[in-house]
């Protein structure tokens, strides 16, 4: 994905203040022609994230905190795809949600009705993009630098261990794409597609990502959905974004997840298998 000038090859003269780490451009087909990311080489503490955040923004690099997961499968070993990543802004996140939702959710919509257009609605049409919630929400960086501080204040979790990465990227929403993550590769090879959705995520409901592993995600959400109709909404979203989140996670049934993992909840997590 070709965007604006990489900062990554000139960060040991850029002033910043950072640990021991290392610079990777390990890709699924040999070394890319360029750093993808900076990551340390240890745990991250709680205060890594703001502080990094705030010196990193001036030279184009966001922070993201990435896990080795129970295999120790660091970022060398993601099997990074750059070449074949396409940039976010050419995609729709309606048009992408929708492919998805065609391919793959066909029992999720209710019984066969009338849509609003008085024509009629075959189960398992795609709902549409649900709705911005009215009310405001927590800044969403200082949301994803405290879910940060949570996550690496803890280092008995099962996300203990996690380290701080820089990623070049101009917003969260396009992080997974700047570094040609493949952690979707069994439901989409492209993850520009799965960022625009980010974007318009990270446009509504004020997202963050702020966890990446080999094949795992967690955001950050400062405006989350606060009624269940649009909790409702939105887990058609997500069931699209991430089927095997409802496909492979009890109690298997979008509903339920609504409530339970979307419904007021600042924190979304995803795994692709």
């Amino acid at each position: 994905m070709a965007t604006l000038p990489n900062p990554l090859p000139s960060l040991a003269s850029s002033g910043l203040d950072l640990p021991p780490g290392s610079l990777v451009d390990a890709t699924l087909d040999g070394p890319w022609h360029e750093p993808l990311l900076w990551y340390a080489d240890g745990p991250a503490a709680p205060r890594d994230w703001a502080a990094l955040r705030a010196a990193g923004r001036r030279l184009g690099l966001l922070p993201v905190l990435v896990n080795g997961g129970s295999r120790g499968q660091w970022p060398e070993e993601w099997d990074l795809c750059p070449d074949s990543t396409t940039y976010p802004g050419d995609h729709d996140a309606d048009e992408v949600l929708a492919g998805y939702w065609t391919d793959y959710a066909d029992d999720e919509v209710g019984e066969v009705g009338e849509a609003g257009d008085g024509s009629e609605r075959s189960a398992g049409s795609w709902p549409g993009l649900a709705p911005t919630p009215e009310e405001a929400g927590e800044d969403p960086d200082e949301a994803a630098a405290g879910l940060a501080g949570v996550i690496t204040a803890d280092p008995d979790s099962w996300l203990g261990g996690v380290r701080m990465a820089l990623v070049p990227a101009r917003r969260s929403a396009d992080i997974p794409a700047a570094i040609g993550w493949s952690g979707p590769v069994n439901h989409e090879n492209d993850v520009a597609r799965l960022c625009a959705v980010l974007r318009s995520w990270e446009d509504r409901y004020d997202a963050r990502v702020v966890v990446l592993g080999f094949d795992t995600m967690i955001v950050s959400v400062g405006r989350p959905p606060t009624t269940p109709e649009e909790a409702r909404a939105l887990a058609a979203e997500h069931y699209a974004f991430c089927p095997d989140n409802i496909d492979q996670s009890p109690p298997y049934d979008l509903d339920a997840y609504a409530e339970k993992h979307v419904l007021d909840q600042e924190v979304w997590s995803f795994w692709w298998d």
